[in-house]
Protein backbone atom coordinates (compact mmCIF):
# COMPACT_ATOMS: atom_id res chain seq x y z
CA UNK A 1 0.00 0.00 0.00
CA UNK A 2 1.08 3.65 -0.03
CA UNK A 3 0.35 5.78 3.10
CA UNK A 4 -0.04 9.04 3.46
CA UNK A 5 0.54 10.76 6.32
CA UNK A 6 -1.27 14.53 7.56
CA UNK A 7 -0.03 16.14 10.34
CA UNK A 8 -1.32 18.06 12.52
CA UNK A 9 1.25 20.09 14.59
CA UNK A 10 0.06 20.29 18.28
CA UNK A 11 -3.70 19.03 17.42
CA UNK A 12 -5.69 18.28 20.51
CA UNK A 13 -7.36 14.81 21.06
CA UNK A 14 -10.70 16.95 23.22
CA UNK A 15 -11.20 19.50 19.94
CA UNK A 16 -10.52 17.17 17.27
CA UNK A 17 -12.32 14.27 18.65
CA UNK A 18 -15.03 15.37 21.24
CA UNK A 19 -16.14 19.52 20.62
CA UNK A 20 -15.20 20.05 16.60
CA UNK A 21 -16.22 16.50 15.48
CA UNK A 22 -19.34 17.53 14.01
CA UNK A 23 -18.10 19.89 11.80
CA UNK A 24 -15.35 17.84 10.86
CA UNK A 25 -16.66 15.28 7.88
CA UNK A 26 -13.50 14.12 6.67
CA UNK A 27 -11.83 13.80 9.60
CA UNK A 28 -15.30 12.26 11.13
CA UNK A 29 -15.10 9.69 8.52
CA UNK A 30 -11.86 8.58 8.65
CA UNK A 31 -12.23 7.82 12.45
CA UNK A 32 -15.52 5.80 11.38
CA UNK A 33 -13.44 3.68 8.67
CA UNK A 34 -10.59 2.99 10.34
CA UNK A 35 -9.42 3.76 13.91
CA UNK A 36 -8.78 6.84 16.12
CA UNK A 37 -6.81 7.79 19.43
CA UNK A 38 -5.01 9.83 21.78
CA UNK A 39 -1.67 9.69 21.09
CA UNK A 40 1.11 9.60 23.83
CA UNK A 41 3.97 11.98 23.29
CA UNK A 42 7.55 12.11 24.05
CA UNK A 43 8.99 13.76 27.23
CA UNK A 44 8.92 17.10 26.83
CA UNK A 45 6.11 17.29 24.53
CA UNK A 46 7.28 19.03 22.34
CA UNK A 47 7.33 19.80 18.76
CA UNK A 48 11.20 18.62 18.41
CA UNK A 49 11.94 16.05 19.50
CA UNK A 50 8.31 14.50 19.21
CA UNK A 51 8.07 14.54 15.28
CA UNK A 52 11.33 13.25 15.07
CA UNK A 53 10.50 10.39 17.57
CA UNK A 54 7.14 9.40 15.58
CA UNK A 55 9.71 9.22 12.52
CA UNK A 56 12.55 6.79 13.68
CA UNK A 57 10.83 5.12 16.79
CA UNK A 58 13.38 6.09 18.88
CA UNK A 59 13.26 8.13 21.93
CA UNK A 60 15.05 11.26 22.92
CA UNK A 61 18.15 10.28 24.76
CA UNK A 62 18.53 7.81 21.33
CA UNK A 63 17.66 11.11 19.26
CA UNK A 64 20.73 13.72 20.94
CA UNK A 65 17.58 15.90 21.09
CA UNK A 66 15.22 17.22 24.15
CA UNK A 67 13.56 20.33 22.74
CA UNK A 68 14.02 23.21 20.08
CA UNK A 69 17.38 24.67 21.93
CA UNK A 70 19.80 21.95 23.89
CA UNK A 71 22.44 23.05 25.92
CA UNK A 72 26.10 23.22 24.14
CA UNK A 73 27.98 20.65 26.22
CA UNK A 74 30.79 22.12 28.84
CA UNK A 75 28.86 25.31 28.81
CA UNK A 76 26.16 27.10 31.19
CA UNK A 77 24.10 29.18 28.81
CA UNK A 78 24.89 28.50 25.45
CA UNK A 79 22.19 26.68 23.13
CA UNK A 80 22.07 24.71 20.06
CA UNK A 81 19.34 24.90 17.62
CA UNK A 82 18.24 21.03 16.73
CA UNK A 83 18.42 20.66 13.16
CA UNK A 84 17.94 17.41 11.21
CA UNK A 85 22.48 16.97 11.08
CA UNK A 86 21.96 16.50 15.20
CA UNK A 87 19.46 12.96 14.64
CA UNK A 88 21.71 10.11 14.59
CA UNK A 89 18.78 7.68 13.76
CA UNK A 90 17.41 6.44 10.46
CA UNK A 91 13.76 8.08 9.75
CA UNK A 92 11.13 6.33 7.86
CA UNK A 93 12.37 8.15 4.50
CA UNK A 94 16.16 7.32 5.44
CA UNK A 95 15.10 3.49 5.08
CA UNK A 96 12.37 4.40 2.34
CA UNK A 97 15.18 6.02 0.51
CA UNK A 98 17.60 3.10 0.34
CA UNK A 99 14.91 1.10 -0.74
CA UNK A 100 14.08 2.19 -3.71
CA UNK A 101 10.43 3.97 -2.16
CA UNK A 102 9.47 7.02 -3.29
CA UNK A 103 8.88 9.89 -0.66
CA UNK A 104 7.85 13.48 -0.44
CA UNK A 105 7.91 15.40 2.63
CA UNK A 106 6.49 18.51 2.96
CA UNK A 107 6.82 21.27 6.38
CA UNK A 108 7.97 17.84 8.53
CA UNK A 109 9.85 19.58 11.27
CA UNK A 110 13.27 19.22 11.92
CA UNK A 111 14.10 18.15 8.43
CA UNK A 112 16.55 21.42 7.89
CA UNK A 113 18.93 21.45 6.67
CA UNK A 114 17.29 18.87 3.81
CA UNK A 115 19.19 15.69 3.18
CA UNK A 116 18.97 13.69 -0.08
CA UNK A 117 16.00 11.12 -0.30
CA UNK A 118 14.84 9.10 -2.96
CA UNK A 119 12.16 11.83 -3.88
CA UNK A 120 11.84 15.41 -2.33
CA UNK A 121 11.76 17.10 0.87
CA UNK A 122 10.28 20.93 1.29
CA UNK A 123 11.59 21.26 5.07
CA UNK A 124 9.73 23.28 8.07
CA UNK A 125 9.93 26.35 9.92
CA UNK A 126 12.93 25.94 11.27
CA UNK A 127 14.90 27.03 7.62
CA UNK A 128 15.70 30.48 7.98
CA UNK A 129 13.93 32.38 4.98
CA UNK A 130 12.97 30.81 1.22
CA UNK A 131 16.29 32.41 0.33
CA UNK A 132 17.90 29.35 2.16
CA UNK A 133 18.61 25.68 0.50
CA UNK A 134 15.53 24.30 2.36
CA UNK A 135 14.50 22.27 -0.22
CA UNK A 136 16.30 18.85 -2.11
CA UNK A 137 16.29 19.22 -4.87
CA UNK A 138 17.62 22.35 -4.51
CA UNK A 139 15.90 23.45 -7.79
CA UNK A 140 12.38 22.65 -5.87
CA UNK A 141 12.29 26.03 -5.13
CA UNK A 142 11.86 27.08 -8.73
CA UNK A 143 8.33 25.33 -8.95
CA UNK A 144 7.52 26.17 -5.45
CA UNK A 145 7.81 29.70 -6.14
CA UNK A 146 5.70 29.02 -9.28
CA UNK A 147 2.98 26.90 -8.17
CA UNK A 148 2.20 29.18 -4.82
CA UNK A 149 4.28 32.38 -4.89
CA UNK A 150 6.20 33.42 -2.29
CA UNK A 151 5.62 30.58 0.00
CA UNK A 152 5.37 30.89 3.68
CA UNK A 153 7.49 29.16 5.80
CA UNK A 154 5.97 29.82 9.01
CA UNK A 155 4.13 32.68 10.24
CA UNK A 156 6.30 35.91 10.47
CA UNK A 157 5.48 36.54 14.02
CA UNK A 158 2.60 34.55 16.37
CA UNK A 159 3.62 36.31 19.52
CA UNK A 160 1.78 39.20 18.89
CA UNK A 161 -1.39 41.07 19.90
CA UNK A 162 -2.37 42.36 16.01
CA UNK A 163 -4.82 39.51 15.99
CA UNK A 164 -6.69 40.45 12.39
CA UNK A 165 -3.08 40.19 10.91
CA UNK A 166 -1.92 37.21 12.08
CA UNK A 167 -4.95 34.98 11.62
CA UNK A 168 -4.84 36.09 7.94
CA UNK A 169 -1.32 35.05 8.11
CA UNK A 170 -2.10 31.27 9.58
CA UNK A 171 -5.10 30.97 7.24
CA UNK A 172 -2.52 32.21 4.30
CA UNK A 173 0.27 29.92 5.04
CA UNK A 174 -2.05 27.22 5.99
CA UNK A 175 -3.77 27.46 2.17
CA UNK A 176 -0.43 27.55 0.12
CA UNK A 177 0.35 24.23 2.25
CA UNK A 178 -2.22 22.45 1.15
CA UNK A 179 -2.14 24.04 -2.30
CA UNK A 180 1.37 22.50 -2.59
CA UNK A 181 0.42 19.14 -1.06
CA UNK A 182 -2.48 18.88 -3.71
CA UNK A 183 0.30 19.83 -6.39
CA UNK A 184 2.60 17.49 -5.38
CA UNK A 185 -0.14 14.60 -5.32
CA UNK A 186 -0.81 15.34 -8.60
CA UNK A 187 2.09 15.45 -10.14
CA UNK A 188 4.74 13.64 -8.07
CA UNK A 189 5.09 9.49 -7.84
CA UNK A 190 5.33 8.26 -4.02
CA UNK A 191 4.84 5.54 -1.91
CA UNK A 192 5.26 7.70 0.92
CA UNK A 193 3.79 10.87 1.74
CA UNK A 194 3.95 13.29 4.53
CA UNK A 195 2.54 17.18 5.37
CA UNK A 196 2.71 18.67 8.52
CA UNK A 197 0.70 21.63 8.55
CA UNK A 198 2.03 24.19 11.66
CA UNK A 199 -1.14 26.70 11.55
CA UNK A 200 -2.64 24.44 14.01
CA UNK A 201 0.02 24.81 16.80
CA UNK A 202 0.30 28.48 15.78
CA UNK A 203 -3.27 29.19 15.90
CA UNK A 204 -3.59 27.98 19.19
CA UNK A 205 -0.81 29.85 21.32
CA UNK A 206 -2.54 32.85 19.62
CA UNK A 207 -5.77 32.30 20.14
CA UNK A 208 -6.29 29.91 22.68
CA UNK A 209 -7.64 32.63 25.80
CA UNK A 210 -9.90 33.57 23.04
CA UNK A 211 -11.58 30.36 22.19
CA UNK A 212 -11.57 28.44 25.72
CA UNK A 213 -14.08 29.66 28.27
CA UNK A 214 -12.19 27.76 31.19
CA UNK A 215 -8.62 29.86 30.61
CA UNK A 216 -8.15 32.96 32.77
CA UNK A 217 -7.61 35.73 30.77
CA UNK A 218 -10.87 34.53 28.68
CA UNK A 219 -13.34 37.42 27.74
CA UNK A 220 -17.03 36.48 26.97
CA UNK A 221 -18.00 38.00 22.99
CA UNK A 222 -14.29 38.44 22.19
CA UNK A 223 -13.68 38.64 18.34
CA UNK A 224 -12.37 35.72 17.50
CA UNK A 225 -13.84 33.19 20.10
CA UNK A 226 -14.33 31.43 16.86
CA UNK A 227 -11.22 31.98 15.17
CA UNK A 228 -10.03 28.39 15.94
CA UNK A 229 -12.75 26.39 15.69
CA UNK A 230 -13.48 27.79 12.05
CA UNK A 231 -9.84 27.10 11.08
CA UNK A 232 -10.30 23.44 12.25
CA UNK A 233 -13.31 23.94 9.77
CA UNK A 234 -11.05 24.99 6.91
CA UNK A 235 -8.16 22.58 7.54
CA UNK A 236 -10.73 19.21 7.42
CA UNK A 237 -11.93 20.85 4.23
CA UNK A 238 -8.56 20.83 2.43
CA UNK A 239 -8.01 17.15 3.99
CA UNK A 240 -11.36 16.17 2.05
CA UNK A 241 -9.58 17.48 -1.31
CA UNK A 242 -6.41 15.86 -0.27
CA UNK A 243 -8.33 12.54 0.03
CA UNK A 244 -9.81 13.57 -3.66
CA UNK A 245 -6.78 13.00 -5.07
CA UNK A 246 -5.66 9.53 -3.91
CA UNK A 247 -6.92 5.91 -4.28
CA UNK A 248 -8.73 5.54 -1.28
CA UNK A 249 -8.46 1.45 -1.65
CA UNK A 250 -4.82 1.35 -1.89
CA UNK A 251 -3.70 3.96 0.61
CA UNK A 252 -3.75 4.37 4.20
CA UNK A 253 -4.40 7.64 5.66
CA UNK A 254 -2.88 8.78 8.56
CA UNK A 255 -3.96 12.18 10.92
CA UNK A 256 -1.49 12.92 13.81
CA UNK A 257 -0.41 15.22 15.88
CA UNK A 258 2.89 16.07 17.93
CA UNK A 259 1.53 16.70 20.94
CA UNK A 260 -1.99 18.39 21.99
CA UNK A 261 -2.86 22.05 23.62
CA UNK A 262 -4.23 22.62 26.82
CA UNK A 263 -4.89 26.79 28.48
CA UNK A 264 -1.95 28.24 30.01
CA UNK A 265 -2.30 29.37 33.58
CA UNK A 266 0.65 30.97 33.94
CA UNK A 267 4.52 30.49 34.54
CA UNK A 268 7.12 29.67 37.26
CA UNK A 269 10.04 31.81 37.14
CA UNK A 270 12.52 28.39 37.55
CA UNK A 271 15.67 30.72 38.28
CA UNK A 272 13.94 33.02 41.01
CA UNK A 273 12.85 30.12 42.64
CA UNK A 274 16.48 28.91 42.95
CA UNK A 275 17.68 31.84 43.96
CA UNK A 276 15.00 31.77 46.70
CA UNK A 277 15.46 28.33 48.18
CA UNK A 278 19.67 28.86 48.01
CA UNK A 279 20.09 26.95 44.76
CA UNK A 280 21.11 29.70 42.65
CA UNK A 281 23.81 32.41 44.13
CA UNK A 282 24.03 36.04 42.17
CA UNK A 283 27.03 38.55 43.45
CA UNK A 284 23.96 41.21 42.24
CA UNK A 285 20.84 41.89 42.53
CA UNK A 286 18.74 42.79 39.03
CA UNK A 287 17.29 46.28 38.28
CA UNK A 288 13.92 44.77 37.29
CA UNK A 289 14.10 41.73 35.22
CA UNK A 290 16.55 40.41 32.88
CA UNK A 291 17.50 37.59 31.14
CA UNK A 292 19.09 34.58 32.39
CA UNK A 293 22.52 35.67 30.40
CA UNK A 294 22.04 39.21 31.56
CA UNK A 295 22.21 38.30 35.20
CA UNK A 296 24.82 38.42 37.48
CA UNK A 297 25.43 34.65 38.46
CA UNK A 298 28.09 33.22 40.75
CA UNK A 299 28.73 30.24 39.59
CA UNK A 300 30.94 28.94 42.32
CA UNK A 301 28.23 29.41 44.51
CA UNK A 302 25.33 27.85 42.45
CA UNK A 303 24.10 24.64 42.46
CA UNK A 304 21.87 24.43 39.94
CA UNK A 305 20.43 27.01 36.98
CA UNK A 306 16.93 26.42 34.57
CA UNK A 307 15.83 27.30 31.28
CA UNK A 308 12.02 28.25 29.98
CA UNK A 309 9.61 27.05 27.96
CA UNK A 310 6.80 25.11 28.12
CA UNK A 311 8.57 23.03 30.24
CA UNK A 312 12.15 23.30 32.27
CA UNK A 313 15.14 22.04 32.14
CA UNK A 314 17.47 21.86 35.03
CA UNK A 315 21.05 21.76 35.34
CA UNK A 316 23.29 20.62 38.38
CA UNK A 317 26.19 22.75 38.48
CA UNK A 318 28.68 19.15 38.67
CA UNK A 319 32.33 19.33 39.24
CA UNK A 320 34.29 18.09 36.98
CA UNK A 321 31.45 18.39 34.46
CA UNK A 322 31.30 22.16 34.44
CA UNK A 323 33.73 24.78 34.96
CA UNK A 324 32.66 25.88 38.14
CA UNK A 325 31.23 22.72 39.19
CA UNK A 326 30.34 22.60 43.05
CA UNK A 327 28.12 19.39 43.55
CA UNK A 328 30.80 16.25 43.59
CA UNK A 329 29.89 12.95 41.73
CA UNK A 330 29.39 11.71 45.33
CA UNK A 331 26.49 13.44 46.07
CA UNK A 332 24.75 14.56 43.01
CA UNK A 333 22.02 11.88 43.22
CA UNK A 334 21.38 13.69 46.93
CA UNK A 335 21.36 17.15 45.83
CA UNK A 336 19.36 15.89 42.51
CA UNK A 337 16.68 14.47 44.58
CA UNK A 338 16.05 17.31 46.76
CA UNK A 339 15.81 19.79 43.67
CA UNK A 340 13.25 17.86 42.11
CA UNK A 341 11.20 17.26 45.45
CA UNK A 342 11.46 21.36 45.95
CA UNK A 343 10.24 21.81 42.60
CA UNK A 344 7.66 19.08 42.89
CA UNK A 345 6.38 21.08 45.85
CA UNK A 346 5.77 24.55 44.53
CA UNK A 347 2.02 25.71 45.28
CA UNK A 348 0.03 28.28 42.90
CA UNK A 349 0.08 31.78 43.13
CA UNK A 350 -3.09 31.08 45.93
CA UNK A 351 -0.87 28.21 47.55
CA UNK A 352 -3.01 25.15 46.41
CA UNK A 353 -1.06 22.12 45.40
CA UNK A 354 0.37 22.21 41.79
CA UNK A 355 0.60 18.35 39.99
CA UNK A 356 4.11 19.09 38.77
CA UNK A 357 6.23 16.47 37.51
CA UNK A 358 10.25 17.07 37.25
CA UNK A 359 11.95 13.96 35.41
CA UNK A 360 14.85 12.37 35.93
CA UNK A 361 16.25 11.26 32.54
CA UNK A 362 17.62 8.03 33.19
CA UNK A 363 14.19 6.85 34.43
CA UNK A 364 12.66 8.17 30.86
CA UNK A 365 15.08 7.89 28.05
CA UNK A 366 17.53 5.40 27.13
CA UNK A 367 20.37 5.42 24.75
CA UNK A 368 23.69 6.80 24.16
CA UNK A 369 23.16 10.13 24.83
CA UNK A 370 20.59 10.17 28.29
CA UNK A 371 24.15 11.71 29.82
CA UNK A 372 23.35 14.88 27.33
CA UNK A 373 19.76 15.62 28.63
CA UNK A 374 19.18 18.03 31.57
CA UNK A 375 19.62 16.87 34.56
CA UNK A 376 15.76 17.11 35.16
CA UNK A 377 13.03 18.12 33.00
CA UNK A 378 9.91 19.86 34.51
CA UNK A 379 6.39 19.65 33.97
CA UNK A 380 4.81 22.29 35.90
CA UNK A 381 0.91 22.15 37.18
CA UNK A 382 0.48 18.99 34.83
CA UNK A 383 1.41 21.26 31.82
CA UNK A 384 -0.78 23.63 32.26
CA UNK A 385 2.27 26.08 33.96
CA UNK A 386 4.96 26.93 31.77
CA UNK A 387 8.53 27.86 32.96
CA UNK A 388 10.17 31.44 32.82
CA UNK A 389 14.22 31.61 32.85
CA UNK A 390 14.40 35.29 33.32
CA UNK A 391 15.52 36.76 36.51
CA UNK A 392 14.41 39.17 39.16
CA UNK A 393 10.76 39.00 39.11
CA UNK A 394 9.08 40.71 41.79
CA UNK A 395 7.68 36.22 43.05
CA UNK A 396 8.18 33.18 41.40
CA UNK A 397 4.51 33.28 39.27
CA UNK A 398 4.30 35.15 36.25
CA UNK A 399 1.47 35.55 34.13
CA UNK A 400 2.81 36.78 30.57
CA UNK A 401 5.44 35.55 28.52
CA UNK A 402 9.05 37.35 27.92
CA UNK A 403 8.48 36.83 24.26
CA UNK A 404 5.10 38.04 23.39
CA UNK A 405 1.40 37.14 24.51
CA UNK A 406 1.05 32.98 24.48
CA UNK A 407 -2.04 31.44 25.65
CA UNK A 408 -1.51 27.41 25.41
CA UNK A 409 0.42 24.94 26.38
CA UNK A 410 1.55 21.73 25.05
CA UNK A 411 -0.31 18.53 26.67
CA UNK A 412 0.77 15.16 26.69
CA UNK A 413 -1.18 13.53 24.37
CA UNK A 414 -2.06 14.25 20.35
CA UNK A 415 -4.25 12.42 18.05
CA UNK A 416 -3.91 9.74 15.92
CA UNK A 417 -6.21 8.65 13.40
CA UNK A 418 -5.96 5.73 10.86
CA UNK A 419 -8.27 4.43 8.08
CA UNK A 420 -7.47 1.66 5.71
CA UNK A 421 -4.95 0.57 8.34
CA UNK A 422 -4.24 -2.23 10.08
CA UNK A 423 -7.51 -1.59 12.10
CA UNK A 424 -10.90 -0.92 10.86
CA UNK A 425 -14.73 -0.11 12.29
CA UNK A 426 -14.06 2.72 14.27
CA UNK A 427 -12.35 1.25 16.37
CA UNK A 428 -11.17 3.51 19.82
CA UNK A 429 -7.56 2.23 20.65
CA UNK A 430 -5.88 3.12 23.90
CA UNK A 431 -1.92 2.92 25.31
CA UNK A 432 -1.17 4.34 21.83
CA UNK A 433 2.64 5.97 21.61
CA UNK A 434 4.26 8.36 19.47
CA UNK A 435 6.70 5.51 18.80
CA UNK A 436 3.89 3.14 17.61
CA UNK A 437 3.55 5.15 14.08
CA UNK A 438 6.25 4.23 12.53
CA UNK A 439 6.72 0.35 12.74
CA UNK A 440 3.13 0.33 11.62
CA UNK A 441 3.85 2.72 8.71
CA UNK A 442 6.63 -0.04 7.88
CA UNK A 443 3.61 -2.68 7.94
CA UNK A 444 1.38 -1.16 5.63
CA UNK A 445 3.99 -0.58 3.27
CA UNK A 446 4.82 -4.69 3.28
CA UNK A 447 8.14 -3.85 4.98
CA UNK A 448 9.48 -6.09 8.07
CA UNK A 449 9.27 -3.19 10.53
CA UNK A 450 13.53 -2.86 11.52
CA UNK A 451 14.94 -3.96 14.82
CA UNK A 452 15.74 -1.71 17.51
CA UNK A 453 12.39 -0.07 16.71
CA UNK A 454 10.62 1.00 20.48
CA UNK A 455 7.24 1.43 19.27
CA UNK A 456 4.91 -1.79 17.78
CA UNK A 457 2.76 -1.68 15.06
CA UNK A 458 -0.67 -0.79 16.00
CA UNK A 459 -3.41 -3.51 15.01
CA UNK A 460 -6.25 -5.36 17.06
CA UNK A 461 -3.19 -7.53 18.82
CA UNK A 462 -0.44 -4.98 19.43
CA UNK A 463 1.11 -1.56 20.14
CA UNK A 464 -1.95 -0.37 21.32
CA UNK A 465 -5.34 -2.36 22.32
CA UNK A 466 -8.90 -1.79 21.64
CA UNK A 467 -10.82 0.56 24.36
CA UNK A 468 -13.31 -2.34 25.59
CA UNK A 469 -10.32 -4.59 25.71
CA UNK A 470 -8.17 -2.32 27.76
CA UNK A 471 -11.22 -1.80 30.09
Amino acid sequence: MKVLVIGLDCAPPREVFHRFRGSLPNISRLMEEGAWGELESTIPPITTPAWMAMATSANPGRLNCFGFRNRRKGTYLEMEIANSRTIPEPTIWDRLSREGRRVVLLGVPQTYPPKPVNGLMVTSFLAPDTDSDYTYPPELKEEIRDVVGDYMIDCRNFRTEEKTHLLDQIHQMTRMRFDLAEHFLKTKPWDYFQMVEMGTDRIHHAFWKHYDTEHRKHEKGNPFERAIPDYYVYVDERIGRLLELIDRKETAVFIVSDHGAKKMDGAICVNDFLIREGFMTLRSKPQGVVRIEEADIDWSKTTAWGFGGYYSRVYLNVRGREKHGIVSPEEYSEVRERLKKALESIPDERGHPLPTTAFIPEDVYTGDYVANAPDLLVHFGDLHWRASQDIGHDSIYSFETEIGPDDAMHSQHGIFVMANGTVSGGEELERLRIYDVAPTVYRLLGMEPPDGLEGKVIDKSGGSGRKEEIA
